[in-house]
């Protein structure tokens, strides 16, 4: 007799349960253990991160490049070589001792990302590869399902390429129309322009969260609240937000959030896709593969139930339980101390940049924190005549790193009417030292020309 597919799973869940109990604590629980009760000490937190005591051209490295990747904690790279090690498994689709434990592991850190942006449901989680992945996918599936030629979607002028690029790519294979809401000459959305942009045609809004130039914190509840009475369902991109401070999905009411691990301390490669349950369900699969199928036939395929339909193929285990660890990291620091260190940090980077001649900062000034309007642990400068891309590279030879370009914002830097930026974006492990290095640094090039 055939035991039927649903009970044949339930069986290997329910015999894989009571071997994983021992093996989470372990595993989960780990060498991040001791930071569970670690005070905001920034020596301490940067000992977690062995890299920042490397040199650079003979010189201490400072990193502020954070805004495009984050560094790893030490104990986000023991647990994934641990899983490698000792646990390494596809999950999802075997009876066995490992491939249990895996997939324990796998779907262990989709709870941990639940409660971290506070969904209601696991099966409201889907695994990516990152945000841009996120945000293709909701292009794809969402125009492919819920618009037609000549229907809109509306972006921002501050958007990076991901928001902009998916939804051009769609409006030359189906016809949509990409508009933007513009912004003001120091960086914040203009959205009495916004009620006016909407109409029938609207379909969907997509926003970051915070802008990964600028770093204005835009006022995304705002936005989504004008959407939702006309009807419109909301995308935000919280590549830059995730990391920084407290995301409540269900208190922000989007109707998709995306971002990624490798800005926040976790594994490249993996990313999630928040969407309410009635969303998801209403869109079709992504991609078609292994995992994402419930029956395949010659004459048809039907799907599998969330959020496996959108997660085609074998995942990321391992960065999957690398995100969570680093979730759990950030968790034991708190966001409230995280907040206050980088505020700090970047009202100081402020203070003093300004104190050199010639130098131009983009962006809201003056204010720091989570609220609308205001800015968040990004600047952005030039400095006199010279270019970005000079400057950035000279002061890579002091040991010093930061963005240069247009961080994949070029619209952004249009309105800007500049070809680029020199960029210093802030993590949880730097310091006021590092900041008075970048602006002696930024000295003793600008002397040099």
């Amino acid at each position: 007799m055939t035991i039927p597919n649903f009970y044949a799973k339930l069986i290997i869940y329910l015999v894989g349960m009571h071997l994983f109990c021992n093996f989470a604590r372990t595993m989960m629980n780990g060498e991040c253990e001791e930071i569970y009760d670690m005070s905001y000490n920034i020596d301490k937190v940067r000992e977690d991160f062995p890299i920042l005591g490397r040199e650079v051209y003979g010189k201490p490295l400072v990193y502020l490049d954070n805004a495009a990747t984050t560094q790893k904690p030490l104990c986000v790279l023991d647990a994934m070589r641990d899983e490698y090690l000792n646990v390494n498994a596809n999950v999802h689709r075997g009876v066995h001792y490992l491939s249990q434990q895996a997939t324990d592991l796998h779907e262990a850190a989709r709870e941990k990302v639940r409660e971290f942006i506070n969904a209601k449901k696991t099966e409201e989680i889907v695994f990516t590869r990152g945000t841009t992945e996120a945000i293709n996918l909701v292009a794809s599936s969402f125009c492919e399902s819920q618009m037609q030629a000549g229907d809109e979607v509306i972006v921002t002028e501050m958007e990076h390429h991901s928001n902009i690029v998916s939804w051009q790519l769609q409006a030359m294979k189906r016809g949509i129309v990409v508009k933007h809401i513009p912004i003001t000459d120091d960086g914040r959305l203009e959205l009495s322009t916004f009620n006016s942009q909407l109409s029938t045609k609207t379909k969907l809004v997509s926003v970051a969260h915070v802008s990964n130039v600028l770093g204005t914190v835009n006022p995304v509840e705002e936005i989504i609240r004008i959407a939702h009475e006309h009807g419109i369902p909301v995308l935000v991109d919280g590549a830059q937000s995730a990391p920084h401070f407290q995301v409540d999905v269900q208190a922000m009411d989007c109707d998709f959030f995306a971002f990624s691990g490798h800005k926040m301390y976790g594994p490249t490669g993996i990313g999630v896709l928040y969407g309410k349950e009635e969303w998801l369900e209403k869109l079709p699969p992504y991609q078609g593969g292994g995992e994402m199928i419930d029956k395949v036939t010659w004459e048809k395929t039907t799907f599998e139930r969330l959020p496996f339909k959108f997660e085609a193929g074998t995942p990321d285990y391992i960065a999957t339980h690398g995100l969570a660890k680093a979730i759990e990291y950030i968790q034991a620091l708190g966001f409230d101390a995280i907040q206050q260190h980088e505020q700090e940090l970047t009202r100081y980077c402020l203070e003093q940049l300004m104190t050199i001649e010639g130098m131009k900062i983009y962006g809201p000034q003056g204010t720091m924190g989570t609220a609308p309007g205001v800015r968040d642990a990004v600047v952005s400068f030039n400095v006199g005549d010279i270019h970005h891309l000079d400057m950035g590279t000279l002061l890579d030879r002091l040991g010093i790193a930061v963005r240069t370009g247009h961080h994949c914002a070029q619209p952004l830097m249009d309105r800007l009417g500049i070809s680029g930026t020199v960029r210093a974006s802030f993590a949880l492990y730097n310091t006021k030292e590092e900041v008075d290095t970048l602006v002696a640094g930024i000295r003793r090039v600008a002397q040099m020309f």
